[in-house]
């Protein structure tokens, strides 16, 4: 049985599916590839077990039809180094063994059984289905994800939340300590429903969504969800449990509110935290008179530093002190060139928007204050 493929095709397509790959794995057959060529159409599967990305590539010729696996590291180290080329695979069925030809030289490799290979989960009759563009969902995933949690015990926090209605798609992110909300009205689905995805396959979404165009359809039950994009498949297991419901914790009467520069305000900030406490990261902000005054300081080490920028604000004079490192994290993942900031006092949370949204967008990020000491 043999096939031969393009180098740097079969190349790119095994990287883009190798990020599923754990480094330790319950089962010995998950640190490698299934192939599984049928006709001219050679699919090639990664999984972790919860995870599972499959891609095809169309190879230049073929003899008969084969399934074997063949260790990840292995495959992906050898072919590295392969300049652009058609690449012979000869595969001997009874001995599982790999002959790989190139121009100047021949790999040899033992196979796995490719009958011990998971097979991705089948979803229940029950599933919803949705299109999503791939800029859509991008966008979504890049702007939220920064702020989903790590807490074992609160496993519903640690995905994103996809809420679907007849109008708009949400998707919220939080860890109880900042939140970010990013609803979509050019997306929609036919009924309301909602999953929670995990964190590592809305990782592996989003390092593949940037290379895609057009839609992408989403299916999910109680239990898994499936992504089908032109060029690739993932299905993974979703979170169970019930999200918290995000829209009772953003503030709706915010009268102060302050329009800044967000890349003035970014690297003001990054300067300034510096002088931070570094177990707080506390800075504060002193808002008042269309100016807006970031000071930081390190009682520890007699260290301090405060800057001030000029915004747009007309409000009644207040301090109010947040996280350094989750403020930045937010201006880094805002876009356009004006933020607002809005404040009701400095025990409730402040609520950062684009001065303008984008088209079909309503952006909102949510950060909890820091107590102050003076």
């Amino acid at each position: 049985m043999k096939f031969i493929v393009s180098s740097t095709s079969l190349f790119s397509h095994l990287q883009a599916i190798s990020r599923v790959i754990n480094s330790k794995n319950t089962l010995p057959i998950l640190d490698s590839f299934l192939f599984d060529l049928t006709g001219n159409t050679l699919s090639l599967t990664a999984s972790d077990n919860e995870t599972t990305m499959i891609t095809s590539l169309e190879v230049i010729e073929s003899e008969g039809n084969c399934r074997f696996a063949i260790t990840s590291k292995t495959i992906l180290d050898a072919l590295k180094e392969i300049p652009e080329q058609p690449l012979s695979f000869d595969f001997n069925p009874s001995t599982l063994e790999i002959i790989v030809q190139y121009m100047n030289g021949r790999y040899s490799v033992v196979a796995q059984n490719a009958d011990e290979y998971p097979l991705p989960v089948e979803l229940g009759e029950n599933a919803v289905h949705v299109e999503i563009e791939a800029s859509t969902l991008s966008g979504g995933i890049n702007r939220a994800l920064f702020a989903t949690g790590d807490d074992e015990l609160r496993p519903v926090m640690n995905g994103l939340y996809f809420d679907i209605n007849t109008d708009s798609i949400t998707m919220v992110a939080s860890d109880g300590h900042k939140l970010v909300r990013n609803r979509n009205t050019a997306a929609h689905g036919t009924e309301k429903a909602a999953f929670i995805l995990p964190k590592k396959p809305a990782t592996l979404l989003k390092s593949l969504l940037g290379k895609e165009q057009g839609n992408v359809n989403v299916d999910f039950d109680d239990r898994n969800a499936s992504f089908t994009m032109p060029g690739y498949r993932m299905v993974c297991r979703l979170i169970e449990g019930r999200y918290p419901n995000y829209n009772s914790v953003i503030p709706q009467n915010n009268p102060n509110k302050a329009t800044i520069d967000r890349a003035t305000l970014l690297s003001a900030l990054k300067r300034v935290s510096v002088f931070s406490s570094q177990a707080s990261s506390l800075i504060k902000l002193r808002l008042q008179d269309n100016q807006l005054v970031i000071s930081a300081q390190d009682i520890d080490f007699s260290t301090s530093a405060e800057e001030s920028i000029s915004c747009a604000y007309n409000g009644a004079p207040m301090s109010i002190g947040f996280k350094a490192t989750f403020l930045i994290d937010m201006l880094g993942n805002l876009s356009g060139q004006d933020i607002v900031i809005e404040l009701a006092d400095p025990s409730r949370a402040g609520v950062l928007v684009p001065a303008e949204q984008e088209e079909n967008e309503d952006l909102l990020m949510l950060l909890m204050p820091m107590m102050l000491n003076d």
